[in-house]
């Protein structure tokens, strides 16, 4: 894989996802490492497999809400669902390009990985 496409793909996975934790104001230095962390494993990933390079937005974004569940708790929250428990939002599709924020409970998109600034709580 020609480097400069692995790497645009890993900083716009990186800058995606910031955004989306940025937006929930939750972009803390010990946060950003979660990121980083991501990327540095993915990066490892894409090299090993070279075609899941349009997969690395969700699979970053999906990596950081696992490490911030089990750290911090659930994220991001569900902006859509106002009775009941508060519940995280989940990637779809789970490998695949265009990843997307959905409530599985609704069963709607919420918004495009990087797009949660546009989302307002109810």
């Amino acid at each position: 894989m020609e480097l400069n496409r692995l790497e645009q793909a890993l900083h716009t996975a990186r800058a995606l996802v910031m955004a989306d934790l940025t937006a929930g104001d939750v972009a803390e230095a010990e946060i950003v490492s979660l990121v980083e962390d991501a990327v540095t494993h993915r990066r490892w990933w894409v090299e090993q497999w070279p075609d899941g390079v349009e997969y690395l937005v969700g699979l970053v974004a999906q990596d950081v809400q696992d490490a911030l569940l089990e750290r911090y708790g659930r994220w991001p929250l569900c902006p859509v669902c106002d009775a009941g428990d508060p519940h995280a939002l989940d990637v779809e599709p789970e490998l695949g390009p265009d990843p997307r924020w959905v409530c599985t409970k609704a069963t709607v998109m919420v918004a495009r990985v990087g797009a949660l600034s546009g989302v307002q709580r109810r």
